[in-house]
């Protein structure tokens, strides 16, 4: 549970030790449940736990060589938890690493060589195929985070159900904190002028300005026909006019841009499930 110590089963085939893996993983997963249902029968329907679970982060060193290191990742209430080690006390929640916005968090699953049912990766070693081994990072059962700051970090799982459970529950927890916030604001300019861009849940998007607060300009999220941004600062947003048709572009520039395209996507999805039945039917990640 520290992750200070490791132990090495070896099986005789690769079906015995990907037996003993689905179920030392389904057991896990239990107990996992078990405790995500006491902690949030004693929280407030704000610090809701949505998902908590290890994963190993992928790094690459200066020699250009993989490192690995074991992070216990908790989705709660409003914000992404990165541990070393799992909270398992009240004061452990002040060690955490880092804790990051979960409407500024953009999540990615490398699904290039996604599989469909549960297998151990590692199991090919058994049959000759030590590469595979190499090369973690461009295994089938890894995600990405990528954070408001620009920063991205890499994570792999054993299973493919563990990765499915976990895009699962960061589509849950991000659209859960969209709507529960309804919408967020950010400082920009726009020719010469300091402005406020919104992104309502709602309404969609609007610019107004800081002091009077006259609306600019608004549209809502099924006009945007498109955008494109400079990597650094500016931002590009084409919407259509519901009058003349005509496309319009509007050019924003944020000190916080990457912050601002996440929240844009984040809202945008949360509006696009919360139209889905079939999103609504599977809103917590763990039923089945």
């Amino acid at each position: 549970m520290d992750a200070d110590c490791a132990a090495i089963l070896q099986f005789c085939t690769a079906t015995e030790s990907t037996d003993w893996l689905q179920s030392i993983s389904t057991n896990i997963n239990d107990l996992t449940l078990e405790n995500i249902k006491k902690a949030n029968k004693y929280s407030s329907p704000e610090e809701q736990m949505v998902h908590m679970g290890w994963v190993c982060e992928n790094l690459l060193a200066k020699d250009s060589s993989h490192l690995h290191s074991s992070k216990f990742l908790v989705l709660k209430g409003s914000s992404l938890y990165v541990f070393s080690r799992p909270p398992v006390t009240t004061s452990d929640w002040g060690q955490v690493e880092s804790v990051h916005n979960l409407c500024e968090v953009l999540f990615k699953a490398n699904k290039k060589l996604w599989v469909a049912e549960d297998c151990w990766m590692q199991a090919k070693m058994f049959r000759g195929q030590h590469q595979e081994a190499d090369h973690r990072d461009e295994r089938a059962l890894c995600f990405s985070v990528l954070l408001g700051h620009g920063h991205m970090h890499n994570y792999s799982v054993e299973l493919g159900s563990d990765l499915a459970l976990w895009e699962k529950s960061f589509q849950t927890a991000i659209c859960t904190e969209v709507q529960k916030v309804g919408s967020k604001t950010y400082m920009c300019s726009s020719q010469g002028k300091v402005l406020c861009f919104t992104i309502d849940f709602e309404s969609g998007f609007a610019c107004t300005e800081c002091t009077s607060k006259v609306v600019v300009w608004r549209y809502r999220f099924s006009q945007l026909r498109g955008s494109s941004d400079d990597g650094k600062t500016r931002v590009k947003l084409l919407f259509q006019n519901p009058e003349s048709k005509q496309i319009e572009m509007k050019e924003l520039e944020f000190a916080n841009l990457t912050a601002v395209l996440h929240c844009i996507h984040s809202f945008m999805a949360a509006k696009v499930a919360s139209v889905d039945p079939a999103f609504a039917a599977r809103k917590h990640p763990h039923s089945s």
